[in-house]
C-alpha cells in the first residue's frame, strides 16, 4: 500500500514560485525602463532655437505693419440707368478732368421716356396757365357782384336818411321809414355776404393754383430724373485725377447702380497699414507714425482706424505731414511704425511665438552657465511688434527660448547641445 508523503518545503521556496516571482520582477524592470526612457529629457541643438536675453531698462512700444499707398479721394462711377456699353473712350491710367467723358452708354427707351416726360411737363404748365386765367375771371365776377352789392347798400343808406328827414318833418309815415330801414339793412347784409364770398374765393383760388402747380412740379421732377438718366449715358469722371479702373467692355449690359469706373486723386495719397489684431487694441487716433516708402521715411499720424477686423488685421490710415517723395503712387507697398510710447525701468524680451499681451504662459529659461533649459511660468505686460514686457518670472540676463516649443509641452526641461 502506497503512502502519500507531505512536502515539508515552504511555498515561497518552491521552484515554481521562484520562477514566477523572477519573471514578474523582470517584467516590472522592463516596464520601468520603458517609462524612464519615455520621460527622458529631450535634447536639441542651440542653433535650432531662437534664444534671446532679458533686458532691463526702457522699452519702446511701437507697432510695425505693412500696407500700401492709397488715394485719399476715390470716386466710383456707377450706372444711372440700365443700359448697354456703346464705347470705351478713355482707358485706365489716363489723366482726366471732371467733365471728361469716359464711357458712352445706350438705352433707346430712355429717349422715349424723356419725350414723354417733356410732354407731361408742357401739359402741366398749360394747366397752370389755364387755372390761373379761370380763377382770375371768376374772381372778377365775384368782385363785380361785391361792388354791385356795396353800391346798392350806399343807395339804400341815402334813401333811408332822406326818409328819416321826411319823417321828422311829417312828410311820410312811419311805415315808409321802416321799409327804407329794412331795405338798407338787407343791402348791407348782401354787401357783407359778397365780401365774404370774395375772400372765400381768394382762398379757393390759391388752393386751385397750388394744386395745378404741384402737378406741374411733379412733372418737372419726373422730367429731371429722366433727363439725368439720359445725361448719365455719357459717363464723366466727376473729379480731376487718374482713371484707375474701367469695369466694363463695349457691348456689355449693365444694370442701374453697377460699377463702371474708378477715378482717384493721385496727388492726395495716404498710407493704409494692416495692423495685427493682437496689437490693434492699443491704437488711438493722432498717434505718430513713421512710414518707409522705399524712397525715404515720411512722418505722419493716424487719421482713421477700421472698427472691424478683416483677415486677422485692422486697417489704419495714415496722413502725411510732408509731401511724398518722387515716385510715390497708388498701391505702392510701404512699411509703417506706429509709436505707442516708451516704458521705463521694465524687463523685456523679444516677442515669443503665440504670446498675447497681459497674459500668462511658460517659457524655457536658460540660467547663466547652464546647458539645460527649464520651464518657468511668466507673466507678460504690454507688447510691441518685436518685444514684450515681463512683469514676473524673469530677471535681466536670463536667456529665454522664444521659438515655438509646443512639441515639448510634456517636458519641463530641455537638454541643449
Amino acid at each position: 500500500m502506497d503512502i502519500v508523503k507531505t512536502s515539508q518545503t515552504a511555498w515561497w521556496r518552491r521552484p515554481r514560485t521562484l520562477w514566477i516571482g523572477t519573471g514578474a520582477l523582470a517584467l516590472a524592470g522592463v516596464l520601468g525602463l520603458f517609462v524612464t526612457l519615455g520621460k527622458a529629457t529631450p535634447g536639441v541643438a542651440r542653433s535650432q532655437l531662437w534664444i534671446d536675453t532679458a533686458k532691463a531698462g526702457e522699452m519702446k512700444r511701437e507697432i510695425r505693419a505693412n500696407g500700401a499707398l492709397v488715394p485719399r479721394q476715390i470716386r466710383w462711377i456707377t450706372a444711372g440707368a440700365t443700359a448697354s456699353v456703346q464705347e470705351v473712350i478713355i482707358e485706365a491710367g489716363a489723366k482726366v478732368k471732371a467733365d471728361t467723358v469716359i464711357l458712352r452708354l445706350s438705352n433707346p427707351e430712355l429717349q422715349a421716356h424723356l419725350e414723354k416726360a417733356e410732354a407731361a411737363l408742357a401739359g402741366a404748365q398749360a394747366d397752370v396757365a389755364a387755372a390761373r386765367t379761370s380763377v382770375s375771371l371768376q374772381l372778377l365776377d365775384r368782385q363785380s357782384a361785391q361792388a354791385q352789392a356795396e353800391s346798392e347798400w350806399r343807395i339804400a343808406q341815402v334813401k333811408m336818411q332822406a326818409y328819416q328827414r321826411a319823417h321828422d318833418a311829417g312828410a311820410i309815415s312811419a311805415i315808409d321809414l321802416k321799409q327804407s330801414q329794412i331795405v338798407e339793412q338787407q343791402s348791407q347784409n348782401r354787401a357783407h355776404i359778397e365780401t365774404q364770398r370774395v375772400d372765400a374765393f381768394r382762398r379757393t383760388m390759391n388752393a386751385q393754383l397750388q394744386a395745378a402747380q404741384a402737378r406741374r412740379n411733379e412733372a418737372a421732377s419726373a422730367l429731371a430724373v429722366v433727363r439725368q438718366q439720359v445725361d448719365s449715358l455719357e459717363v464723366r469722371a466727376g473729379i480731376d485725377g487718374i482713371l484707375q479702373q474701367v469695369e466694363v467692355e463695349p457691348g456689355q449690359q449693365v444694370q442701374a447702380g453697377a460699377k463702371l469706373a474708378r477715378v482717384a486723386r493721385p496727388d492726395e495719397l495716404i498710407a493704409r497699414l494692416q495692423v495685427p489684431e493682437m496689437l490693434a487694441k492699443d491704437l488711438v487716433l493722432e498717434l505718430p507714425v513713421s512710414v518707409d516708402t522705399r524712397n525715404g521715411m515720411i512722418a505722419g499720424k493716424l487719421i482713421r482706424i477700421d472698427p472691424s477686423v478683416r483677415n486677422g488685421s485692422v486697417a489704419a490710415d495714415v496722413a502725411f505731414d510732408a509731401p511724398l517723395p518722387p515716385g510715390a503712387r497708388p498701391d505702392l507697398s510701404v512699411d509703417g511704425r506706429i509709436l505707442l510710447g516708451t516704458l521705463h525701468d521694465v524687463v523685456s524680451i523679444g516677442l515669443p511665438a503665440s504670446v498675447a499681451p497681459d497674459s500668462r504662459a511658460t517659457l524655457f529659461v536658460i540660467r547663466p552657465g547652464d546647458d539645460v533649459a527649464r520651464r518657468v511660468p511668466v507673466h507678460f505686460g504690454a507688447a510691441s511688434s518685436d518685444r514684450i514686457e515681463v512683469s514676473e518670472g524673469l530677471h535681466a540676463g536670463d536667456q529665454v527660448v522664444l521659438s515655438d516649443t509646443s512639441q515639448w509641452n510634456d517636458y519641463d526641461t530641455l537638454r541643449l547641445r
